[in-house]
């Protein structure tokens, strides 16, 4: 795998040999030359506008000059291309209206804009110097010494060369000695100067990125890779339920079916009552089946969507419930899977808890959201935060970018409301999946 940046390049052997010491050459010596230009532009603005400010021409000088950061950021944020192959994000937002003025506006009202004038500022007055005394010291004193040779050859007619201009070389044996030790300390220089680079980058990086871009990126990564996990989880009770409606449950209707059967044919004695027995516990087996069936993920739910499970859920609920939900089509498969089992939880604690008489579940879908409440007519006094099933429902809902909210005074009623954003994946006509009001 190739080095994506210049520290990379250093920790691994071969670094002498590649491309990257010569790139952070070539970074630092950009810098140290465009150093001087950026100082006297700025110092231009700086004096010009200052001076000229009592007559207003001064002003667009000196907006110039807050914008100056823009233009050097910009361009810091192409070289940073020599020493760091990752690319920088540009911090600055598109103008929400056409124009010059507009840009100015959403410019001078940016954080990143003055954070780059203040690298500008940095840059002009201290960095280049760096740059320039990092090329100087580990690149061209070295280059210095280990061309004695050749400037005692040309230059000084093969009988003397000055080595940095302050020693004199009067011998052979001495140049080709002073041009090996030359050669070492180029190899030690480049070194330095991958190091110089790196963190002459870093720095960069660190004052003129894009902070908040970033943060975003990551949290949309972590947002797709939530929906991900939440996907493959619905896939897997998808193929659990299958497999148990298909083959566990497959083979008890069989066992008892043979059980049933065998009881018939068997004469009445202890051997028929042990049948019977059997013969009812396999009953009760396979009802409880079914109910871990219906609970893992209901089949009514992915063969008929949200209205049909709903309507299906009601019809089985202690609590009369009435229904009243219109959902033109299918959603998606999440949404609807979370979307039932808030209706379930919802019914099952009106059930349990309420003391209600009855309960009713309306909603739909418009504007690209899904919108479900459960009403009941109870006692009230439901709280979220008392550990009770909703908590763990609305982090489930939460997953998929949506809200629940209770309201539960004492006395009641109570009612539970839960918005998922999501739009319709297939039309109603494609499966029939209508409204449904009960």
């Amino acid at each position: 795998m190739h080095p994506r940046n210049v520290w990379q390049a250093i920790s691994r052997p071969g670094f002498l040999l590649s491309a990257w010491p010569w790139r952070s050459v070539g970074y630092l010596l950009s810098g140290a030359v465009a150093g001087p230009v950026v100082l006297v532009g700025i110092g231009t603005l700086a004096v010009a506008g200052g001076a000229l400010t009592a007559v207003l021409v001064g002003l667009p000088l000196l907006v110039m000059l807050a914008l100056s950061g823009v233009v050097v950021a910009r361009t810091e944020r192409r070289r940073l291309r020599l020493v760091d192959a990752d690319p920088v994000p540009d911090p600055h937002r598109e103008p929400t209206a056409t124009g010059l003025r507009a840009w100015l506006t959403t410019r001078l009202k940016e954080q990143a804009t003055w954070r780059e004038l203040g690298y500008t500022l940095l840059y002009a007055v201290l960095l280049w110097p760096v740059d320039a005394l990092a090329v100087t010291v580990a690149l061209l004193v070295p280059v210095s010494m280990a061309a004695v040779p050749l400037l005692m050859a040309t230059v000084g007619d093969g009988r003397e060369a000055k080595v940095l201009k302050q020693w004199t070389v009067t011998t052979w044996p001495t140049a080709f000695g002073v041009a090996v030790l030359g050669l070492l300390l180029l190899a030690a220089g480049l070194y330095v100067l991958g190091v110089v680079a790196g963190a002459r980058a870093g720095l960069t990086r660190l004052l003129i990125a894009s902070r908040d871009r970033e943060l975003d990126a990551r949290v949309v990564e972590l947002s797709r890779s939530r929906v991900r996990l939440v996907d493959a989880f619905e896939a897997e009770r998808r193929r659990i339920e299958r497999d148990l409606h298909d083959g566990a449950q497959q083979r008890l209707v069989a066992l008892t079916m043979a059980l049933g059967l065998a009881r018939l044919d068997a004469p009445a004695g202890p051997l028929a009552e042990q049948l019977a027995k059997a013969h009812d516990e396999a009953g009760r087996a396979l009802a409880e089946l079914r109910e871990l069936i219906q609970g893992i993920h209901p089949k009514v739910l992915a063969d008929y969507g949200l209205t049909a499970a709903v309507a299906d859920a009601a019809d089985r609920s202690v609590v009369p419930v009435d229904v009243d939900l219109s959902v033109p089509g299918r959603l998606d498969q999440a949404v609807e899977a979370a979307a039932y089992f808030v209706v379930c939880e919802a019914l099952a604690n009106v059930a349990k808890h309420s003391g209600a008489g009855r309960a009713e579940v309306r909603g739909g879908h418009a504007r690209g959201r899904l919108l479900l409440e459960v009403r009941d007519d109870g006692r009230g006094g439901a709280d979220v935060s008392a550990g009770s099933g909703l908590t763990g429902l609305a982090d489930r809902v939460s997953v998929l970018d949506g809200t629940l909210s209770l309201s539960s005074p004492p006395g009641g009623p109570t009612l539970l409301r839960v918005e998922f954003p999501c739009e319709v994946t297939e039309p109603a006509e494609a499966r029939g999946t209508n409204g449904v009001t009960a």
